[in-house]
């Protein structure tokens, strides 16, 4: 709806001789509008606007939650686009385009319903890159009118203007940044080779003319990423314009027309509107849509790694199997894995620079080595290494010396002939459930008995039954009365109270009264 500045405008212009075609190009208006307008007169035109005004128009059942949007905000100008996504998502499919909202805002300010503080504010336009190029990280801060505090991670790819942000309730830490950056590039797909940052203390310690000194954690990552930085200098805001405005925007186009009581809700919502509105939308920028775009970038990007830091997730890890002397493969090289480990599955997690073991069983880290650099060589540890060549004999010398039992002489022959394969596996394992341990012999003689009694005679069935008989002792200790308490086997006696003589009280008021004649 053109409004009445506008029609005299047309008007004045047409006075001055301009063709129609003139006047179009002038005030960027439709060619049709000009020519409509033309052929209006003065009362024609206020007549039509009357009526455009005040006839019944399709977002009247939105107008409380219009101006409450305002009312929350102070009445100041707000994208109109952050209202028309406000109400599509508290009211699903709306009945006009935004252009109807916006005329619709027009009609509540004619009719002085709404009175707006029309500020606005003006972003810089910034050259593009390449795709695959860069991408440009920020942090904001915004305090929602439940009076929870929100601390912004955003980043984005600057070619196809993607977008990823992230949502905490304290305040970063540097390992906070890294697990961000990841979660970031695995939302795009991979990994550009360029990172646009301000001199932010989480991630840069000091600058001096161009020496760039980064924090000892982010300094890893981005080699292990393999990152190139570009760092801004202070009051340089044209070097990263676009995540300045994306910070913007999620400040004015989403946090200040909702309210959170908690991060959880507002991390939601905020992916939520990400697929809908800041991806899913036209660009500004670009005329195009970021959600296609990041089709094609995504071939520009470098693969996804693994990193150090994420060593403890089991996102990234791959099934490997030991062989017999112990050794697994990774990236054309061989690492040595504790001597039990031997033909069972592992689980290895590979980053640029380290590799790291887990049981598949226990997830627990078995070992740890840097990645060799030459392919085929073998990686050893000292303590792998000494244990897998510790002879045999010695190793069944020790076991047989652990205890003087007879049932556990006995049990080691029914051990042995059972597993006669795994002799050196079965008898590693008993040195490390035993050895060093305080181990209740009277427990282990009932423990040994059952199992050669039941013919269940491996380590890990003769340690299972020791911790159950020795559970079921500890359960009877305690419901024993104290005057049966049990002390490693002894019985203690509760002894007969002692008989303690009492003075007459007269004696002690005789000694007072002395003193107090004194």
């Amino acid at each position: 709806m053109v409004k009445k500045e506008m029609f005299y405008k047309v008007k004045r212009l047409r006075n001055k001789n301009y063709t129609i075609s003139e006047i179009v190009s002038e005030l960027k208006l439709n060619h049709k509008t000009v020519k409509k307008y033309l052929n209006m007169s003065e009362e024609d035109f206020l007549a039509y606007r009357r009526e455009q005004l005040y006839k019944d128009k399709v977002y009247d059942m939105y107008v409380k939650d219009i101006l409450e949007i305002y009312e929350a905000n102070d009445y100041q100008k707000i994208n109109m686009a952050a209202i028309y996504d406000f109400l599509e998502e508290q009211h699903g499919v709306l009945p006009g385009s935004e252009r109807s909202l916006r005329n619709y805002i027009y009609y509540l300010q004619g009719t002085e319903q709404l009175v707006l503080d029309d500020s606005s504010r003006v972003y810089k336009k910034v050259e593009e890159l390449p795709l695959g190029q860069q991408m440009q990280l920020d942090f904001g801060e915004f305090v929602c009118r439940s009076g929870l505090k929100l601390y912004i991670f955003a980043a984005l790819l600057s070619s196809s203007r993607f977008k990823f942000a992230v949502l905490q309730n304290t305040p970063f830490k540097t390992n906070d940044v890294i697990r961000h950056l990841l979660s970031c590039f695995d939302y795009f797909g991979g990994i550009p080779e360029e990172m646009v940052i301000d001199q932010d203390k989480l991630m840069v310690v000091s600058e001096n003319k161009g020496d760039i000194i980064f924090t000892k954690d982010f300094k890893y990552f981005i080699e292990e990423m393999e990152l190139k930085m570009y760092v801004c200098r202070k009051a340089d805001p044209e070097s990263k314009g676009k995540i300045e405005n994306f910070i913007g925007y999620i400040k004015h186009n989403f946090l200040e027309v909702r309210d959170f009581n908690n991060v959880e809700d507002a991390n939601l919502s905020l992916q939520e509107w990400l697929l809908r509105r800041a991806n899913g939308k036209i660009s500004q920028a670009t005329k195009r849509i970021p959600a296609h775009d990041i089709k094609n970038e995504r071939e520009h990007l470098r693969p996804l790694r693994n990193s150090i830091f994420r060593k403890d997730s089991i996102v990234g890890r791959e099934e490997r199997t030991a062989s017999d002397k112990g050794y697994i493969s990774v990236l054309a090289s061989q690492y040595l894995l504790p001597s039990r480990y031997k033909n069972k599955t592992v689980e290895v997690y590979v980053t640029p620079h380290k590799l790291f073991v887990y049981d598949i069983y226990t997830e627990k880290e078995i070992a740890l080595y840097d990645l060799s650099q030459i392919p085929g060589k073998s990686m050893e540890k000292r303590e792998f290494k000494r244990e897998s060549e510790r002879p045999l004999k010695e190793i069944k010398s020790e076991v047989s010396a652990l205890f003087t039992l007879v049932d556990w002489k006995r049990f080691l022959e029914m051990n042995y002939t059972k597993y006669n394969r795994y002799v050196r596996d079965q008898a590693l394992e008993a040195i490390k459930h035993y050895k060093n341990h305080e181990i209740d012999q009277i427990i282990l003689g009932k423990a040994l008995e059952f199992c050669i009694q039941n013919q269940t005679v491996s380590m890990a069935e003769l340690n299972d039954t020791y911790r159950y008989y020795h559970m079921q002792h500890m359960e009877a200790k305690d419901m024993l009365l104290p005057e049966d308490i049990q002390n490693n086997g002894t019985t203690v006696t509760k002894k007969p109270p002692v008989d303690v003589k009492c003075r007459n009280f007269a004696i002690y008021k005789k000694i007072v009264s002395s003193r107090r004649a004194v």
